[in-house]
């Protein structure tokens, strides 16, 4: 005998069946929305409460060329410097750069475009992967990024609108309300005091430090074609 599936109340009874169908819908989407929500939340958290293993080998390197710093287990590239701040050899100078998250993406996809890589704005927890807990306070190492201001960065982990839904508000059904993702608001890190939110204005105008994937070799080496093998030549003292 099949369980029988809980009633609706008069009122969405009521309602056309795609109408109805939608709202359904909906609601579902919130749902998932809100876990993925949850889900990063805790992924943060628990990045952030995770210490280095015992006798395991540094996750960040300087590069060869020193410009960049290495993340070898999350495969991952990062610029010494921040957008706006320029490499002289041994710091990060000049002044940092703001960028609303339409602008800061924009820049990602140019470069991306220009160096012919996947230049992108880095997740929450990979941002949090920088974070150097031997120092005090903690942030990020000057040693490894030296001169790199503190305040709000942004991130590509997208917000999630979580607020309740109200079933019987139709506006609710076309998706204008929580049951998607925001396209007002964004995740940011503050490397001052580690907070992160989900909530940030996506018009809000915040540094930026992009972040490509590992190469397979260092940047400044270059395939080269095997050599072909000489023809060979016969030693004059073989010839009759």
């Amino acid at each position: 005998m099949r369980p029988s599936l809980p009633s609706l109340p008069p009122a969405l009874n009521a309602l056309p069946g795609p109408l109805l169908a939608a709202l359904l819908l909906g609601v579902c989407t919130l749902g998932s929305a809100q876990a993925a929500q949850r889900e990063t939340q805790q992924e943060t958290q628990q990045e952030t409460q995770r210490g280095p293993r015992p006798g395991a080998a540094p996750v960040l390197e300087v590069s060869e060329d020193g410009r960049d710093v290495i993340d070898r287990r999350a495969r991952l590239l990062w610029p010494r410097c921040v957008e706006g701040m320029q490499w002289n050899g041994k710091t990060c100078t000049g002044l940092p750069e703001l960028f609303t998250h339409k602008q800061a993406q924009a820049l990602a996809a140019e470069r991306a475009k220009q160096d012919g890589v996947r230049w992108r704005l880095p997740r929450v927890n990979e941002m949090r992967r920088l974070i150097s807990r031997d120092i005090r306070p903690q942030g990020l190492s000057p040693e490894l990024f030296p001169g790199a201001p503190r305040g709000w960065h942004w991130t590509g982990t997208a917000a999630v609108n979580a607020r309740p839904v109200n079933p019987y508000n139709y506006s609710n059904i076309s998706g204008s309300a929580g049951t998607q993702l925001s396209a007002q608001q964004a995740w940011a890190i503050d490397l001052d005091s580690l907070e992160t939110r989900p909530d940030m204005g996506r018009g809000n105008q915040l540094m930026v430090r992009l972040v490509r994937p590992l190469p397979s070799a260092p940047p400044d080496e270059k395939a080269e074609a095997p050599a072909r093998p000489a023809p060979h030549r016969p030693d004059p003292d073989e010839e009759d």
